[in-house]
């Protein structure tokens, strides 16, 4: 099966989340050395959301719930970066009006 993209349009008003693992040993002297905890030491979670109609809400809810909070989707940062990512937490909140608001959070994978 192909890699999905998510491809609805999301407001950024959020920042990001950014972390990168590291290790880090202490000596005598006040000396330390810090090294990445891995390849992929840089953590990073985006929270986004998509406004819109009740039939583009269902259709965003229905693409996370192919990927079951554990299969990673094509999606691109408002950097304008393509990664990997899982959503964990989606969540569906009516407006009004026959109004919806998800809201997300998207964090990086980096293995489909």
């Amino acid at each position: 099966m192909a890699i999905e993209t998510f491809t609805w349009p999301t407001q950024h008003g959020e920042a990001p989340t950014i972390e990168y693992r590291t290790r880090q040993s202490r000596f005598g002297g006040g000396y330390k050395q810090t090294v990445g905890d891995g390849p992929n030491n840089k953590e990073d979670a985006y929270p986004v959301t998509h406004t819109g109609t009740k039939f583009t809400a269902l259709k965003i809810m229905e693409f996370f719930d192919r990927h079951k909070g554990a299969k990673a989707f094509l999606w691109t940062t408002p950097l304008g970066q393509l990664g990997l990512f899982t959503c964990k937490n989606p969540t569906p909140t009516p407006m009004g009006g026959g109004v919806f608001k998800v809201t997300a959070t998207f964090e990086r994978a980096f293995h489909p």
